[in-house]
């Protein structure tokens, strides 16, 4: 079977192996490498007005004849450079990403001609009420779908991550408790949630209470009952859990919290495992937010821009953040008269291009955006049944919209989670989450999201089960891995302690034409 998207022609064996064919590939050097003196990409045409002196005009500490360093390259040499680094990207359009959590799914192109419509690209935040019905119409009705959705009372589009919802579910549910008396000292976390929420409790001013999970991934009821005390303020439950499994005494939780005066808040990051099946706030959950980047399909990665609403109950809607959007007798106007707001966590209503995007995902869907929920969760059971023959499967609940494995039949062999991902990149994936969550020791963990064919899902599954079959036949060629990319295995340790940040130009350059290397990945 030839693996598609690989950088290297993949052919199955008698014995189920992959075997691999040697792929050229140009090498590209640094635009800096290129550079000769004199060499122009682009002619000025003559000055049509008087020349002045930059150092007489500016004063000569601010003005330069050149940029040190700065490369001299032909128009045909860029091109050819910032074109073939693009050619090493990996992208979603090129591929799945397997990551577990992060829900990294296709972003329709309906999506990005939506956001680049003239009257919403070209729009200012600063604009009065007046002329920005549409935007503030658009606002308002993401709230609107995301409430339906959700089972909530209210919304802000505010906050631009997962992290920034976080802090700001958080600083509501401080501000509602401070207007009862008392803020409380603790948020309880179990230790399958996602790793920004204990940083976030403690920004918001709170103490960190861990609670194990059981040995089913579970809360345990009876022992949870234990922590909740006068002294804390609420639960920070991700559901499903990052073991890709639901809690399924998520309603009782909620119960015995509000009986004791706690709220429950929920990491909507999985949201895309519930989407148009269950409703948060129908078990509960008082606050949570949601990751726009991963259930609604905007831009993910790169560091921004991104979105995390936080949706809550009503007994919260007093302390939302300002402005908050307002629909009256058909026009829409940004509130800030809100006395008991915490106020802005962020300029103007957030990364209005990502809610955009958002919206359009939303409507395009519609009810349907329950088969996309069913369609994830679907990918992800398919996969693990087909690889849960291969590799450890340390909790054995059903599978909501991922999976996570364990590298314990591969460590027989010397083989770690680690070493398996790596090796996934010479089969022309991306290397699904490693060693997390931590509560699994060498984890897997793989979330192939709706957006995969059966048939891309079986071209994974393929090189998972080659994978597993070279680790007990051929541990050595797993553990140096990768071989098909331009550079083999990192020093990652030593890259993290002792980062080169800046470059130097080199010495010594080499200046014989770029060759061409040819990168043969070892048989099995």
């Amino acid at each position: 079977m030839n693996q598609k998207h690989s950088t290297t022609d993949l052919e199955a064996t008698s014995n189920g192996i992959k075997k691999a064919r040697g792929h050229v590939s140009q090498n590209e050097g640094l635009i800096f490498e290129k550079s000769v003196t004199g060499k122009r990409g682009i002619e000025f045409p003559p000055l049509d007005v008087p020349a002045v002196d930059a150092a007489k005009e500016l004063g000569a500490e601010f003005a330069r004849g050149s940029v040190e360093g700065f490369p001299e390259v032909s128009e045909i040499e860029v091109i050819r450079h910032f074109t073939r680094l693009s050619t090493w990207n990996y992208a979603i359009d090129l591929g799945m990403y397997p990551l577990g959590s992060c829900t990294m799914k296709y972003n329709p192109r309906v999506n990005e001609f939506v956001a680049r419509l003239d009257g919403l690209a070209t729009e200012h935040p600063s604009q009065p009420d007046a002329v920005s019905q549409g935007c503030l119409r658009i606002m308002h009705d993401l709230e609107k779908c995301l409430l339906e959705i959700t089972g909530m009372d209210a919304a802000s589009l505010e906050p631009v991550a997962g992290a920034q919802g976080e802090l700001t579910g958080l600083l509501l549910i401080r501000a509602y408790l401070e207007s009862k008396g008392s803020a409380r000292k603790k948020v309880l976390i179990p230790d399958s949630a996602h790793g920004t929420n204990p940083a976030s409790v403690v920004i918001a001013g709170y103490e960190v209470e861990n609670i194990k999970s059981n040995g089913r991934g579970q809360i345990d009821i009876e022992h949870f009952r234990q922590f909740v005390t006068e002294d804390v303020a609420a639960l920070m439950i991700t559901n499903p859990s990052t073991l890709g499994v639901y809690e399924e005494n998520i309603a009782e939780i909620a119960a015995i919290l509000h009986e004791r005066g706690a709220l429950l808040y929920m990491d909507g990051a999985n949201m895309n495992a519930l989407a148009g099946i269950t409703r948060p706030g129908d078990f509960g959950v008082d606050v949570m937010h949601l990751n726009l980047h991963k259930t609604f399909s905007t831009p993910h990665g790169g560091g921004g821009p991104g979105a995390g609403p936080v949706l809550i109950k009503k007994i919260l809607e007093p302390f939302l953040p300002v402005p908050v959007v307002r629909e009256q007798n058909g026009k829409f106007a940004l509130d800030f008269n809100r006395p008991q707001s915490i106020g802005r966590v962020r300029a103007y209503g957030g990364n209005f291009g990502v809610l955009l995007r958002a919206l359009a995902y939303t409507l395009a869907y519609g009810p349907g955006i329950r088969q996309a929920t069913e369609d994830a969760v679907l990918n992800a059971n398919y996969i693990r049944k087909h690889l849960e023959d291969f590799y450890d499967l340390p909790y054995n609940l059903p599978s909501m919209h991922e999976v996570v494995f364990s590298d314990a039949r591969q460590k027989k062999h010397g083989v770690n989670t680690m070493d398996i991902a790596k090796r996934l990149i010479d089969y022309g994936f991306h290397p699904y989450t490693t060693a997390f969550p931590l509560i699994v020791a060498g984890a897997l963990m793989i979330e192939p999201t709706e957006s995969e064919s059966k048939e891309e899902c079986d071209l994974f599954i393929d090189a998972m089960r080659a994978i597993a079959a070279e680790a007990e036949t051929n541990p050595e060629l797993v553990k140096t891995a990768p071989h098909a990319t331009r550079v083999g295995r990192l020093d990652e340790v030593a890259a993290a302690r002792k980062p080169i940040l800046r470059w130097k130009p080199r010495q010594h350059l080499d200046t014989t034409p770029h060759k061409i290397a040819t990168t043969v990945v070892p048989t099995a």
